[in-house]
């Protein structure tokens, strides 16, 4: 294949309509990146005989010893094919640019296959035709009918149904036509979803102008009409699906280099059975038969009785399934002369003398296949063909995409033209956006690189007087070998160390952006305002005032070499460099600052959930480790740094994999100094709930949580109910916290007074908080109200939550969270969330004034808050609870003391008091430890399946499902497992099951365990009778409870108890 020139790619940018952006997405070890490889041997990148082994776009050695991508790699391809410029003109060669992006299949990842799919306008999805439908196709797809991505499907592996499942044509096509319902059945619950959510904001909207036309007494005939414009809009969902005969399906074997699509083998039986080409690719998929004497298209009701194979099976998989058998099959796999001769004839194929020589039949089945039906023409055919071009992508995906943006409404009018119509003149403005930073090293950059090809004169000079210069040392160094010590001493200063100065030198990073242009033109030099991701046209000089950069460079992305670029126009993905510090992860280029759009809402599919605190082994490196982790941060989409109040650096990860890659990348790369890493840091969650057994009360009068608490100047008395939520109302304030920042935010503006600062907030408990929430995602405050209400008021004990909404005064922890303060007090003193209007004017006590319960509100609501974020068992954040201020009384005192000096003396005598007064609420119920919990998914063979469910099992896993795939030995597993107990999992499955089995595990929320009291020990008498004092058996709820306790540096108790003494010394001395 001929080498295509960077300059020959630069000109076709030039052109719009030729380009197409695609990402390959797909899940774990479906055949992506040996996908790519076929499309790169095309182009001359690699040699087509190492198609789908080399694997070109796994760049990092690591990626090449696992055998999986971790990283989304972008490379530009030419692709040159005969088009009819009209239906009966000549075809003519049109030549097209395809900018690809082979993204990650692995859980751990998926943040790399959100920025990737911000950049594309199209998306090829493969599934494994043996596997079928996995966790992570499911998220890809998702994935792009959230960012309108228009899909092609391609079902790779088809050679193991072949050669692994020895199924025939017939059971294929049942097969792959199941597999096609599964992919599409995955589609119609997304379109169902929204279409049921767009049906409700109908009916809402419908019922608003029936109410206001009623209001105002109009005519009924008014009445029907004004209700009737607003038509329920049917779409019709017909062009979402994937059908071979739409021509988005593509059949393929990426390793044995073929691939086909149905509109293929309908030109090649067109003329054979004179069947018009058109309906020919109507008819090759599905219920249709031959009739071999007519040679005329049967549907199923005019078989009679027939016993007819469909066209599919007939037509084209027993040519394919004849080809792997005249070469792989027959005895002992070696192939029919016979039959491949006369397929070789037929197809009008010469295979060269030294391939039917080679004792490989592989190599035999691939040249065949592959000179038949190329990988590469079937798909990127198809790709061109089905695929939209940047422009057309544009018009129908940004306009939404500008809705939802922040302060959409105020984005200037030019700018939002240019992107829409996509405008390319100099004169438009620019847009474009950063979906992720990647570091390079300096050596790796096109400007340090040595040109290939000719040398220039004074380079050719250059050179052979460096290795003149190496000729000398080495002859000199062997004529010094007999002399004395001394001189050889000298020969080995002067040449053997100075090598080794040149190869320690430093080779800095340098962060280039990942990038796509929206309209414009951007060349190298111009300035631009980086946007941060906050950023909202409405006040675009709020802080983070937005910075403004120049241009140092722009590259187009060629796998793993980068080349440069003086200028890129609109719809093209490249690189861009002088970014340094303006930004973070992601961001918006606007070439003006006033009325520009923020387009940095991705949705990131994994929170990362795995945090390690890090040192360096050399304590003097540590400013080197900083440096490295602000690095790491910036160039990986999903990893965090965190600096704890106890002086830890933490690094937060999605999981297992990312952390190992994350450390990789550090130690080597970024801080260049061994650093070792702690034991993994999970987070727990605190709740309580109403056990069968649990201790009496500790105040029987008042009740179970009362807690009447004073403090120690016996100046002010309050009493606490707490009692646990019931799980529903728990879970709905989990899914809802955009909703309830947005209350907070309103009611504090409404308020008017300045922001407090952020209470009681460790930072290593915001891991699963999303800041970025996009605003119109959450619900409307009324709604929020009814929906909480209803919630409350449905299940069990609905009568004591009943008209508790009014009562609100605080969510928590961090203003947002699953508790509630609830105020019942006589006079309802505390402000309330959701009647912000009834609140009185200040907490501070006028001149004069007597101190009133009123003043200590705020140090009531703060209190809670503490006590929500740092839980009693271990400190960690509590969820499900409701605290009930039922009295708050401010004794009076003789002495003449102002409110206000008793006020200062009071606050924190008071946020102790109540804190403790929620703790001791907290322990008269059944506390429970909350783990953080991962769902797995396993794929496994029979054989197999004893072993996975030994490994969950011993890791404290919970099994929800087994289901058979049909046709195949596969069953998938679905399960969930603790985080705490999930490191090493992956590797142990691997192990146990000789790598059959292989785990993928999605962070799924916390949920409660170990059903266990941390604090249980015997008290009935059945208890003390089969235990014992001492509870014979281990408190796993107590041993992750110590374990957080003894990290976090607090009381552990029951440490070193002596149960005998005798046992602790030698009684004979």
């Amino acid at each position: 294949m001929p080498v295509v020139t960077p300059e020959k790619l630069a000109a076709l940018q030039q052109h719009a309509d030729d380009i197409r952006n695609i990402c390959i997405l797909a899940h774990v070890d479906h055949g992506k990146t040996s996908l790519t490889d076929a499309l790169l041997a095309t182009n001359g990148i690699i040699s087509p005989k190492l198609a789908g082994k080399i694997r070109y776009l796994d760049s990092r050695p690591d990626e090449q010893i696992r055998g999986i991508t971790m990283e989304s790699s972008a490379i530009s391809l030419y692709f040159s094919m005969l088009r009819r410029p009209a239906p009966d003109a000549e075809p003519i060669p049109k030549e097209y640019l395809i900018n690809l992006i082979d993204s990650p299949g692995h859980i751990d990842f998926s943040s790399e296959v959100s920025t990737a799919s911000r950049l594309c306008d199209g998306a090829v999805v493969l599934v494994d035709a043996v596997e079928g439908v996995c966790s992570q196709t499911v998220t890809v797809l998702r994935q792009t009918w959230t960012e309108k991505l228009k899909p092609l499907l391609v079902i790779n592996k088809i050679d193991r149904l072949i050669t692994e499942l020895k199924m025939t044509p017939g059971e294929a096509y049942i097969h792959l036509s199941k597999l096609l319902e599964q992919v599409n059945a995955v589609l119609g619950s997304f379109f169902q979803g929204e279409r049921m959510e767009e049906d409700l904001n109908w009916r809402e909207r419908v019922d608003e102008r029936v109410a206001a036309t009623a209001a105002k007494e109009a005519k009924l005939g008014d009445m029907e009409s004004d209700a009737g414009d607003l038509q329920f809009e049917e779409r019709d969902d017909e062009e979402l699906y994937f059908a071979p005969e739409k021509n988005n399906v593509i059949f393929s074997s990426a390793i044995d280099g073929w691939a086909f699509t149905v509109r293929q083998f309908a030109s090649l039986y067109e003329k054979k059975l004179g069947i018009k080409r058109s309906i020919m690719e109507k008819v090759l998929w599905g219920d249709f038969y031959l009739d071999p004497k007519t040679k005329k298209v049967l549907g199923r009701k005019h078989l009679k009785g027939r016993n007819l194979k469909p066209m599919f099976v007939q037509l084209v998989l027993e040519q394919v399934w004849a080809v792997y058998q005249a070469t792989t099959g027959g005895d002992h796999g070696k192939g029919d002369p016979a039959l491949l001769e006369k397929i070789t004839k037929s197809l009008n194929i010469t295979i060269p003398p030294h391939i039917i020589r080679s004792r490989d039949p592989r190599l035999l089945l691939t040249t065949v296949i592959s000179s038949w039906l190329p990988l590469s023409t079937a798909l990127l055919v198809s790709v061109v063909e089905s695929l939209p071009s940047p422009k057309v992508a544009q018009a129908e995906r940004l306009p939404e995409m500008l809705e939802d943006s922040p302060g959409s409404t105020h984005i200037d009018s030019l700018v939002k033209d240019a992107m829409v119509n996509f405008k390319t003149s100099d004169s438009d403005p620019v847009v474009a956006y950063v979906s992720k930073v990647v570091s390079i090293p300096e050596s790796e950059l096109p400007e340090n690189k040595r040109r290939t090809g000719q040398l220039s004169a004074e380079e050719a000079r250059e050179l052979a007087r460096k290795k003149r210069a190496e000729f000398a040392r080495a002859q000199a160094a062997e004529s010094n070998v007999t002399d004395d010590l001394t001189s050889a001493l000298d020969s080995v200063n002067l040449d053997d160390f100075a090598p080794d100065a040149e190869e320690k030198k430093v080779d800095p990073e340098h962060l280039i952006g990942f990038a796509r242009m929206y309209s414009g033109k951007l060349s190298v030099g111009d300035s631009l305002y980086v946007l941060p991701p906050k950023f909202t046209a409405a006040n675009p000089h709020a802080a983070p005032e937005p910075q403004k950069v120049t241009v140092t460079a722009l590259y187009m992305f060629m796998g793993r070499n980068l080349e440069s670029l003086n200028s890129v126009p609109a719809g093209v993905v490249f690189g861009i460099g002088g970014l340094d510090g303006a930004i973070l992860k992601s961001g918006t280029l606007c070439s003006q600052l006033e009325g520009s759009v923020n387009l940095a809402g991705v949705h990131m599919a994994g929170k990362p959930i795995v945090r390690v605190a890090l040192e360096p082994v050399n304590p003097a490196d540590l400013d080197k480790m900083i440096e490295g982790l602000k690095l790491l941060v910036r160039s990986d989409p999903c990893a965090e740094y965190e600096q704890f109040g106890s002086g830890e650096h933490v690094l937060l990860t999605a999981g297992e994999l990312h952390l190992e890659r994350c450390l990789t990348d550090l130690k080597e790369r970024f801080a260049r100094c061994d650093i070792q890493a702690g034991a993994p840091i999970v987070p727990y969650r605190e709740t309580i709930v109403r056990a069968d057994e649990m201790r009496p009360p500790v105040n029987k009068e008042l009740g179970r949580g009362v807690v009447v608490g004073v403090t120690n100047s016996k100046q002010v008395s309050i009493t606490i109910r707490v009692r646990p939520l019931p799980a529903n109302v728990t879970e709905f304030l989990l899914k809802n916290p955009g909703a309830i920042k947005r209350l907070y935010s309103e009611r504090k503006a409404l308020d008017g007074i300045e922001a407090e600062s952020e209470i009681g907030i460790d930072e290593e408990q915001s891991v699963e908080d999303d800041e970025d929430l996009l605003e119109g995602k959450s619900l409307s405050l009324e709604d929020l109200k009814k929906q909480l209400q209803s919630t409350l008021e449905t299940g069990k004990g609905r009568e004591i939550w009943k008209g508790v909404t009014d009562k609100i005064t605080a969510f928590g922890p961090r203003r947002i969270g699953p508790n509630l303060l609830i105020d019942a007090t006589k006079d309802e003193c505390f402000p309330k969330t959701f009647a912000p209007e009834k609140q009185q004017d200040g907490n501070r006590p006028k001149a004069g004034e007597a101190l009133h319960a009123e003043h200590l509100c705020d140090k009531v609501t703060y209190a809670f808050q503490l006590a929500m974020n740092q839980g009693p068992l271990c400190n960690e954040p509590v969820q499900g609870v409701a605290v009930i201020i039922e009295d708050l009384t401010i004794a009076p005192i003789e002495e003449e003391t102002s409110a206000r000096d008793r006020l200062g003396r009071l606050t924190g005598e008071v946020i102790k008091t109540v804190q403790q007064s929620i703790r001791q609420g907290f322990l008269d119920w059944s506390p429970r430890l909350m783990l953080a919990m991962y769902s797995c998914e396993i794929q496994a063979s029979t054989e197999v399946l004893g072993r996975v469910y030994e490994v969950l099992t011993r890791r404290r896993g919970r099994v929800l499902s087994e289901q058979m795939k049909e046709g195949t030995p596969f069953f998938t597993i679905q399960s969930t497992i603790p985080v705490a107990e999930s490191f090493g999992f992956a590797d142990e499955m691997r192990k146990r099951t000789s790598g059959a089995a292989q785990p993928q595990l999605i962070f799924a929320g916390f949920d409660v365990v170990v059903d266990e009291d941390p604090f249980w020990q015997p008290f009935t008498e059945d208890d003390l009778e089969d235990l014992g004092e001492l509870a014979d058996r281990e408190n796993v709820a107590k041993r992750y409870m110590d374990g957080v306790r003894r990290r976090k540096g607090l009381l552990v108790e029951g440490r070193g108890q002596r149960v005998a003494a005798e046992k602790q010394k030698t009684l004979k001395r």
